[in-house]
């Protein structure tokens, strides 16, 4: 699975972006996907995953009510639609794949997540 991220950018505290990662390489409809971020000196942290179909979704506590994951298999694509942005939202955002789960089960999980794209740095101003 090849993942490619795009979206990223310098924005105000308030402002919005909106993050695309589109993939290839595999059957995009059994990846369960996740968007997960690193900020300078941390450790990397989960932000969002979505399920095989889209029904099921989980954020991170820090995001809930700003940030909402979606996905379109027909474009084989995970978005991350990020509202109210923050100064400490700054990081490099990686999208992920976890081809591993049978049923569809999402993952906050960074080791279940096998395949990465290579992150989109989101800087947000105060």
């Amino acid at each position: 699975v090849q993942l490619q991220a795009s979206g990223g950018g310098l924005v105000q505290a308030g402002g919005s972006l909106r993050l695309s990662c589109v993939a290839s390489g595999r059957t995009f409809s059994r990846l369960v996907m996740g968007w997960f971020r690193q900020a300078p000196g941390k450790e990397r942290e989960f932000v969002a995953t979505i399920s095989w179909g889209g029904t099921v979704k989980q954020h991170h506590n820090s995001v809930k009510g700003r940030f909402t994951i979606s996905r379109d298999n027909a474009e084989k694509s995970v978005y991350l639609q990020m509202n109210s942005l923050k100064p400490e939202d700054t990081a490099v955002y990686y999208c992920a794949a976890d081809d591993g789960s049978v049923s569809g089960a999402i993952s906050t999980t960074a080791d279940r997540y096998h395949y990465w794209g290579q992150g989109t740095l989101v800087t947000v101003s105060s």
